[in-house]
């Protein structure tokens, strides 16, 4: 699969005519990462990184629509149906989607180590659902604390709870 993901990339790089050095894979908070290089990465970021996500769902779709097509031809060729598996990858510019991976993850480690401390339980900021992912892989390990999300909507945040063991 992060053959075909690196290929598409490229080919939809090479179809807007998008110059670029490079697609690096990295694993980071368990997501792995295609990160596109290149010199000037405000036209592929955009504001607020729009530009990145959009372009992370289209690879996202294409590739879901390949890999069913294959799936498709294998059943009708007589074999076994093959699955199509949720895609778990993060389409990246420069580094600029892993910078805030890293710094979600610094946020939550250290308001893990108030919840430890202070033995309380702290109520992080709302966040969209792959922001609370992200604090819940990172802490998911951590000792004396456990995390769970409250609120509805936009308004849906990580707690993280002291748990004593």
């Amino acid at each position: 699969m992060e053959a075909a993901v690196e290929e598409i990339l490229k080919e939809l790089l090479d179809a807007v005519g998008v110059a670029h050095t490079g697609v690096v894979k990295t694993v980071l908070a368990g997501q792995t990462i295609f990160a596109i290089q290149m010199q000037d990465a405000r036209q592929l970021i955009g504001m607020h990184g729009d530009t990145v996500h959009a372009i992370d769902h289209l690879v996202k779709k294409i590739a879901e629509n390949r890999s069913s097509a294959k799936a498709k031809e294998t059943q009708a060729s007589g074999g076994e149906a093959v699955p199509v598996e949720y895609l778990q990858f993060l389409v990246d510019v420069n580094d600029y989607r892993a910078k805030q991976i890293k710094e979600l993850e610094t946020k939550a480690i250290m308001m893990a180590e108030r919840a430890r401390s202070f033995q309380y339980d702290v109520e992080l900021t709302p966040m969209n659902a792959y922001e609370r992912l992200i604090v819940h892989t990172v802490l998911s390990d951590s000792p004396n604390v456990k995390t769970e999300s409250s609120g509805e909507g936009k308004n849906r945040r990580v707690v993280i709870k002291y748990a004593a063991n």
